[in-house]
Order: structure tokens, then C-alpha cells, then sequence
């Protein structure tokens, strides 16, 4: 499939100015003597590592020529055409791959794994596909706004095996979003051959699959990409719809330089050494008069000389030696939370789950720019009917039901977030959630330490145990994202909190995990207010006081500490923690220390649970206050069992009686 016509390459240069056709020579000559630069350092140990794209820089410049300025492009390692296209300063450019503190990242990130908005990149993470569903989501942003604008997603041929392939491209064809798919076709996933990856004639055939147009063409040719593509952006852009673009082309370097290229038949390297782009498109242009001799040793000296300042002024920047203060700031980004109380006194009954819908349809008032997204939640209001009549007042482009592809949803999420919205997933259970764990805890979690974008995202988790739905509908999975900086974590246990912490995550513009408990949604209810109010995220509350123990807890666990503290007839002090990540120590701190001992309770197993970090926190800090050892009481570390009998044995709410009983003997 990969071999190459050695036959002449064919430019058309129909209805394309002399000044248009120079300026693409430019362009394509400026990434390649960057590249002969850096693999120079790199023999001379002057960088470290260095991923080529030389033979595909046709593909990069074609493409990022056609569109226009403000259109969002997501590049990969070899595309280095895009960021010289869109004129990012090389010296900022070179410092970011050095780690300099000037790049884009502060030194926090590699290589091309960065973003820029002011210049409408979004940089890649390691983990490849993810790129496809945030275009995905920009495509949204453009079709919701009317704004006659597409995204484009660059993917290397082995990357199509991926998962989130599959879902972004499901996605974008359902919802006729305007995204162009680029396949970079160029013949090898590091050592892996198109035979071992895929058995289609064209990755473009996949299209089919997707009801969607799909084309292949020569990525070598600069003009063909960049005629192809403005053909297709100026068509989606009045009438939306994504489209697949394969362009073949191929890699004369290793995957990163110290990998090489052995393993690839010397045969094939030179007949795609016949179809090199920039000589072949400089030939071209040679022989029509429209670049001469002199205007090529005018550009080069041009393009070196600008080099060579870059390097210098990067090479002179010391190492970057960020204050812990900031490296600790930057993981979230920067909100002040204004207090929104409710002042007309007017209040109705309401069941937990009532809370919840309440919060959201007022969250959608507000914010005109909330998307929500998940299975089920149009018009059939959601599976626990949180959504029921939402269509009708909101409309489905604001209230959309997805395919069941959890991660291209949180990924086109996060996309709309880029283009200034909020957007909200609901996991239909927090189960499912590990369909989406590497945009969760790669994407939106890291976003705003790597390069200052913000995720503006809640995501919904309907979980927790006692209904008897077995391991894969009942887990309290809230610790595997309490370890992930960059994330906020809340977890409500009454109709007054549900509501007011879930209309904080929508003004907090940062990954909030909003955790509600099945099991609440219909067995509590209590007066709240009617109108819009929030509750402070990250402050714990002391929902009873005493002075034998302190009890600290959250979500279920609060009614069964309260249950159980009653029955036992202790004076005990509660207290419901509410947010999980950031923790509110100075409360839990406050009520130890006054009490002297302590247990905390939670649903999720116990081991790796929130409570060990708790009670680390708690050994260490404040030692010479406690009158006992800290105490935790959770779940069996076991999967949730389906029988009721087996849950109520898993479930920690008997064995935590016995545990407070043994606390107050000491």
C-alpha cells in the first residue's frame, strides 16, 4: 500500500497567485531548516530528543494555509508546519522544547505536547486519539454558535486502531459537526507496517462506516492538500458536516531520532526520496518562473538568521526554577468564589434528586452557554428523569443525547470549553466512567498546569451501593480521581447541598466531579430555597457538634453516622466534608482537636480509600491531640456484590457501630 510513484509529482496551479504559490514555498522552507537545525544539535548533544517530520511538511503547511486564522487546529509530534504557519515566535517555540521557563508550559511539558489559543493550536497529549473528540467538540461550538467555522484534528495511520477514533468520528457524524479528520497515511506506527495495524485497502474506506465523505490524496503535494482542503473548509462551512481526508505520505526518520530506521526496506525509503515535497514543489515553481535562484538564497539566509536568533536567545535562558507557591497555583485555574445566598425566603420541599434537577435548570438559565450531554437525558429526561422536560424548555442543541461513547464526550467537553462554553456529562453511572478515564485525568485534570487553558466542565457521577445493582452500578469510585491534581471533587449529602454545589461547579471554571448518591436521590427530602444559590466548594460543615469523637464522613455516610450516633446515644461531632478535592482541613482540624478522637467513615472500600489520606494527614499534624489511634471504617475490600445480603455485608454501616463503640474505650 505504501509503495511510491516515481513518477514526476503534478502541481495544478490553477486559479493560485504567484504571490500565494511563494508564500507556500516559504512556509515549507521554514519548518525544514528548522529541522536540519535541530537534528545538528541533536549529534551535538545540544537537545535531547527530537521527533522529525521531514518528507511530511506538505501536509502540516497545506492544510494550516487553507484555513482561516481563527480556525482550531490539533497537531501532532511531526507537525511543526502548523506552529511556523501560524507565525508562533520560534524563540518561544525553541524554548518550550528546551523546558524553558518562556515556552508555552513554563517548562512543565515537551515538545509539541502544548496549546496555544492566541495562535488556535491545541497541542497533543501522549496518549493518541484524544485530539479527535476535543475538535470534535470545537465542531459543536461552531454548529451551536453559527459561526461558519470548522476544526481540523491531524492522526497518525497507527492512531486510527485507537478507540477514541471510532468515537470521535461516530460523534462528529451523528451530530453533522464541521471537522476535518487528517490521516496522516505515512506508512508506519513507529515499527508497526499498515499489514499489522489495519486490513482496509485506504483508511479513507472507513468513512463508509461512518455515513461520512472521505477522500485520499498526495500528502506530498502541497498544492493538492492545499486545494483539497480549502475546497472542504468552504463547503463546511455552509453546510456542516465532518469529513474524513487520508493523505498519504511518508516518514524518512525514525518515530524520534534514537529509534532509526532499520527496519524499513532501503528500497522504499528511495522511492519516497524521489517524492520529497519541498524539492519536488521547488522544481516546480523553478520551472514555471516564479522562484529563482536568488529569492531561494534570500529566503534561506532569511529563515536561518531568524533561526539562529531563536536558538540564541533560548540557549541563554537559564533553567527554569518555577516557586512551589506557583507550581501548586497554576494546577487549577484562578476563580474567586463570589457568594450567590438566596434572599426571598421562599423555600419548598424538595427530595435529593428534586435538588439536583432544580440546580441544573437554574444552572441552564443562567448560563446560556451550558451544553449538557449524556445518554438517554433528552427527551426521555435521563434515566433518573434529573432531565425530564428540560428539551422542552432548553431545547435539544443544548440538551443533547449522546452515542454511547463516554471518553469522545468528555473529550468534545472540553472542546466547547476552548470555545468559551460550559459544558456538563452525565455518566449514566459513575461505573461507566472508565470508558472516559484518560480524558479525565489527562486532558481536563492537566490542562491549565500544562498551557493555561481551563477545562469549564462538571461531570456528573450517579453512584453508590444498597439497591442491590451489583459491581459495575454501584461502586462509590471517588478515589481514583481524589489522587488527580487539577480536579475538584464534590460529593453532596443533602437536598440543600446537592443543589448549592452543583450550581458552584457551573461558575467554577475548572473539572469539577460532581458525585451523587443513588440511594438519596428519592429517600431524603428537606425544605430548600426555591431561588438560585451556591455552596462554597472546598468547605467542609459541621452537621452536628459534640465533644467524645469526631466523626468525619460525607455523602450516605452522613446519614448513617447520624443514625448510628443517635442510637448509640454519644455526643459525637459530625462532620460532612461535602468537597473531597481540595480537602477543608482546618475544619476537620478544628473538630479533632477539640475532641481528641476520631473515625472516618466512607462507602468506597478502605483500602487506598480518602480516609487514609485523612488519617495521615491527621498522625502527622496533629499527633500530640489525639487521645486514640485514628480510626476508619469503609467498605469490604471486595467488588460490590449483586444479593442484598452479600451488599449489606460489604457496606460499612453495621461494622462502623462497632468501631465507634471501641473508640470511646480507649
Amino acid at each position: 500500500m505504501q509503495d511510491a510513484a516515481v513518477d514526476q509529482m503534478v502541481f495544478n496551479r490553477e486559479g493560485l497567485s504567484d504571490e500565494l504559490l511563494l508564500n507556500l514555498y516559504n512556509q515549507l522552507l521554514y519548518p525544514r531548516l528548522i529541522e536540519d537545525k535541530m537534528l545538528k544539535l541533536l549529534r551535538q548533544g545540544k537537545i535531547s530528543k527530537w521527533f522529525s517530520g521531514i518528507g511530511q511538511e506538505a501536509i502540516a503547511v497545506g492544510s494550516t494555509m487553507a484555513l482561516l486564522p481563527d480556525e482550531m487546529i490539533f497537531p501532532m509530534h511531526r507537525n511543526l508546519g502548523v506552529f511556523t504557519a501560524r507565525e508562533v515566535p520560534f524563540n518561544r517555540l525553541f524554548a518550550q522544547w528546551q523546558g524553558k521557563y518562556s515556552g508555552f508550559s513554563k517548562g512543565r511539558e515537551r515538545s509539541f505536547h502544548f496549546g496555544t489559543l492566541e495562535h488556535h493550536i491545541v497541542g497533543m497529549i501522549s496518549h493518541l486519539g484524544p485530539q479527535l473528540s476535543l475538535a470534535t467538540g470545537v465542531g459543536l461550538a461552531h454548529k451551536l454558535s453559527g459561526e461558519g467555522r470548522v476544526s481540523l484534528a491531524y492522526t497518525g495511520d497507527g492512531a486510527t486502531s485507537e478507540g477514541e477514533f471510532h468515537e470521535a468520528l461516530n460523534v462528529a457524524a451523528v451530530w453533522q459537526l464541521p471537522v476535518i479528520f487528517l490521516i496522516e497515511n505515512n506508512g508506519y506506527g513507529l515499527s508497526t507496517p499498515p499489514t499489522e495495524q489495519y486490513r482496509c485497502a485506504q483508511l479513507a474506506d472507513r468513512g463508509i462506516g461512518y455515513g461520512m465523505k472521505a477522500l485520499t490524496i498526495d500528502g506530498n503535494n502541497v498544492l493538492e492538500v492545499y486545494r483539497t482542503v480549502s475546497k472542504l473548509a468552504e463547503s463546511m462551512r455552509e453546510h456542516p458536516e465532518p469529513i474524513l481526508l487520508e493523505c498519504m505520505t511518508f516518514r524518512m526518520r525514525g518515530h524520534e531520532e534514537a529509534s532509526g530506521t532499520k527496519y524499513v526496506p532501503k528500497a522504499l525509503m528511495d522511492q519516497w526520496a524521489l517524492r520529497d515535497p519541498l524539492a519536488n514543489y521547488e522544481r516546480f515553481l523553478m520551472e514555471e518562473g516564479i522562484l529563482t535562484e536568488n529569492i531561494k538564497k534570500e529566503r534561506s539566509a532569511h529563515w536561518k538568521k531568524h533561526i539562529e536568533s531563536g536558538l540564541q536567545e533560548a540557549f541563554e535562558e537559564s533553567d527554569p526554577h518555577n516557586p512551589i507557591e506557583e507550581e501548586l497555583a497554576d494546577v487549577y485555574a484562578p476563580f474567586e468564589y463570589q457568594p450567590s445566598p438566596a434572599t426571598n425566603g421562599l423555600k419548598t420541599e424538595k427530595r435529593f434528586i428534586d435538588a439536583i434537577s432544580d440546580g441544573l435548570r437554574q444552572a441552564m438559565e443562567k448560563h446560556d452557554n451550558l451544553v449538557l450531554m449524556g445518554q438517554d437525558i433528552a427527551d426521555y429526561g435521563g434515566v433518573f428523569k434529573i432531565t425530564d422536560g428540560f428539551v422542552r424548555q432548553f431545547g435539544k442543541e443544548r440538551v443533547r443525547n449522546t452515542p454511547l461513547c463516554e471518553s469522545a464526550i468528555i473529550g468534545a467537553a472540553l472542546g466547547l470549553s476552548l470555545k468559551g462554553y460550559k459544558a456538563m456529562v452525565e455518566m449514566q453511572f459513575a461505573d461507566f466512567v472508565t470508558c472516559g478515564f484518560n480524558q479525565i485525568i489527562n486532558n481536563l485534570a492537566k490542562l491549565h498546569y500544562r498551557w493555561g487553558a481551563n477545562a469549564d466542565v462538571v461531570i456528573r457521577m450517579p453512584c453508590g451501593g444498597g439497591t442491590g445493582a451489583g459491581p459495575f452500578h454501584s461502586q462509590s469510585n471517588e478515589a481514583w480521581f481524589f489522587h488527580t491534581p487539577g480536579l475538584k471533587v464534590v460529593y453532596p449529602s443533602n437536598p440543600y447541598d446537592a443543589k448549592g454545589l452543583l450550581l458552584a461547579s457551573f461558575e467554577d471554571p475548572n473539572p469539577v466531579m460532581y458525585f451523587e448518591h443513588k440511594a438519596l436521590y428519592r429517600s431524603i427530602s428537606a425544605e430548600i430555597p426555591d431561588e438560585y444559590y451556591t455552596v462554597e466548594i472546598g468547605k467542609a460543615q459541621v452537621v452536628r457538634e459534640g465533644k467524645d469523637l469526631s466523626v468525619i464522613t460525607y455523602g450516605m455516610g452522613v446519614a448513617w453516622a447520624q443514625k448510628t450516633i443517635a442510637e448509640l446515644g454519644i455526643d459525637a461531632e459530625i462532620i460532612d466534608l461535602r468537597t473531597l478535592l481540595p480537602l477543608d482541613y482546618d475544619t476537620i482540624e478544628t473538630s479533632v482537636r477539640k475532641t481528641g478522637k476520631v473515625i472516618i467513615l466512607h462507602e468506597d472500600t478502605l483500602l487506598g480509600g480518602i480516609g487514609g489520606e485523612i488519617a495521615a494527614h491527621l498522625s502527622e499534624h496533629l499527633f500530640e491531640y489525639l487521645d486514640a489511634p485514628v480510626m476508619r471504617e469503609a467498605a469490604l475490600d471486595t467488588p460490590i456484590p449483586f444479593a442484598i445480603s452479600l451488599e449489606q455485608q460489604f457496606l460499612p454501616v453495621g461494622r462502623f457501630a462497632e468501631k465507634v463503640q471501641k473508640l470511646l474505650r480507649y
